[in-house]
């Protein structure tokens, strides 16, 4: 199919030809169903795709089944024949096996190479989210970062932001007259949750080199888009840092790209697993970022593709800008499932040859009703569609192999060892430590004018007496104690206490007086 991605098709009560337009690729899209129904074959069968006609993909693998995508498909695999009889049927007469260049990701640096980003890259907005921060404690977050760009304190890892936090606690008294009541109980609060973030993994996320975006958009020597897949599994476990950071992602491309209008392909195509994460308990002020983001980020030629089990997972606002749909087969056991099923109907474009919303609760495992931009950007008519089958092997790859991808790629070398420069926590203890140095030395010269001229004479006597028997004691055998030695050196350490320094200077400051 010219300048299409082919999707799938059918034969009896099916579509035909269905495809993607890579022209309105990037006015963003769903793919959607139940657990099982299909959902991450038709992930990997759209990256093929996008990564075919060269367009860079980014997409998180939350199962690890998508590691397939780097190695070509099988004719051993048990799938085969039925993958050869789907091709036949759909008219897929192009079907092979085929690999795409990928490139591995991990937050963790475990399962692929590292990805990395700065606190200050970050934001308060995104990190407050990230750690659910109260009004209260967001509010001290944005002066940290207020104060980190006045006092040129870059703000690279969490010890920067915990060391400026403890600075911040330190100087609240001044703090609270420029900015407003900074309270130690929210500075505690905040260093605990960035503790329990530490905890998760965040440690691994903040640092250099950060991750240069240039490099996600990086095409192969035969101009195929470069499939970056990040490892979830692991992530998973932290659903609140998985979001945060494939937002910050996402809000980071919008930021840094240039407007290109309607290009003729995607400069690059996000696929974001999971979505219903990046919306649970998000405030407002969240989901109006994500919206306009998704709203506005097309312009920058980067189309967005979120997948979910549901589409009420996804706010209308977003959902209604979500024009290319996949819908795999819903569940209505319950009176609440029946409406979700009901209100996913009625957003596509009816068909007039079936009930849509039949259509969606009877397809089976790797079919799907359809929806593609047309000409002008217009909603196609709903379609039953079957999908195609995937080039690239189906399941995920063995670890040897995964490990070979890496170590193959160039960004091994760029992103393998952690760089930690001069940054907040660095400038911070330097500061502590030349404030503790003049505190010892402003001591020592209170004291030292506080003894009378006799009591500087006699230590002076004393380090003139002491050099010259280290000096020469190395010429001198060392004898042994005696009972007159030991009184000599009790009589010495009494002359050194408080009581001491009295008698001496009573009796000097005497002898001086009389002179």
């Amino acid at each position: 199919m010219d300048n299409k991605i082919f999707v799938g098709g059918g034969g009896d009560g099916y579509s035909v030809a269905q495809g993607l337009s890579l022209k309105y690729a990037n006015r963003h899209g769903l793919i959607a169903g139940a657990t099982g129904t299909g959902k991450t074959v038709t992930l990997q069968i759209l990256a093929e795709g996008f990564s075919q006609a060269g367009v860079p993909v980014f997409l998180a693998d939350v199962k690890g089944d998508l590691s397939g995508l780097a190695l070509p498909g099988s004719q051993e695999h048990k799938l085969h024949q039925a993958f050869q009889d789907r091709a036949t049927k759909i008219g897929f007469g192009s079907f092979s096996y085929a690999a795409c260049p990928v490139t591995f990701w991990d937050l963790f640096g475990e399962q692929g190479h590292p990805v990395r980003t700065t606190v200050t890259e970050m934001g308060p907005l995104l990190l407050s989210r990230l750690m659910e921060l109260s009004e209260a404690q967001e509010g001290i977050l944005n002066i940290a970062f207020r104060v980190a760009d006045e006092e040129g304190m870059p703000l690279l890892d969490l010890k920067d932001l915990q060391a400026l936090l403890v600075w911040i606690g330190e100087n609240r008294a001044q703090l609270s007259l420029r900015y407003g009541n900074v309270s130690t109980a929210s500075i505690g609060a905040i260093q605990r949750r960035l503790l329990v973030l530490e905890n998760q993994g965040g440690t691994n996320l903040f640092g250099e080199p950060a991750l240069d975006l240039s490099d996600l958009m990086r095409t192969d020597a035969n101009g195929q888009g470069m499939v970056n897949i990040l490892a979830s599994d692991k992530l998973m476990g932290s659903p609140r840092l998985y979001a945060t950071f494939l937002l910050w992602l996402l809000s980071e491309l919008f930021e840094e790209l240039p407007e290109v209008g309607d290009p003729e392909k995607p400069k690059l195509v996000f696929f974001f697993d999971e979505a219903h994460l990046l919306f649970e308990d998000a405030p407002k002020v969240l989901v109006d970022k994500v919206e306009q983001v998704a709203r506005l980020i097309r312009s920058k030629g980067v189309g967005v593709y979120f997948i979910s089990q549901n589409p009420a997972d996804i706010p209308e606002d977003i959902l209604g800008q979500l024009g290319n749909r996949v819908q795999h087969a819903l569940r209505a056991f319950t009176a609440r499932d029946r409406k979700n099923l009901r209100l996913a109907a009625e957003t596509y474009r009816e068909n007039p040859t079936f009930d849509t919303e039949a259509a969606i609760r009877e397809v089976g495992v790797g079919e799907a009703v359809t929806s593609m931009l047309q000409k002008k950007g217009v909603p196609g008519v709903v379609e039953r569609t079957l999908i195609r089958p995937p080039g690239s092997q189906l399941g995920p790859i063995t670890k040897a192999e995964r490990q070979s991808v890496i170590t193959a790629s160039p960004m091994d070398a760029k992103y393998g060892t952690r760089v930690d420069r001069k940054s907040a926590f660095e400038i911070l203890q330097a500061r502590a430590n030349t404030a503790a140095g003049a505190a010892e030395q402003a001591e020592s010269d209170e004291a030292l004018d506080q003894q009378s001229p006799a009591e500087r004479e006699y230590a002076s006597a004393r380090r003139y007496s002491g050099s010259r028997v280290g000096r020469s004691s190395s010429r001198v055998s060392r004898k042994k104690d005696t009972f007159a030695t030991a009184m000599s050196e009790a009589v010495i350490k009494e002359l050194k206490g408080t009581t001491g320094r009295r008698i001496v200077r009573g009796i000097l400051g005497g002898l001086f007086r009389n002179r």
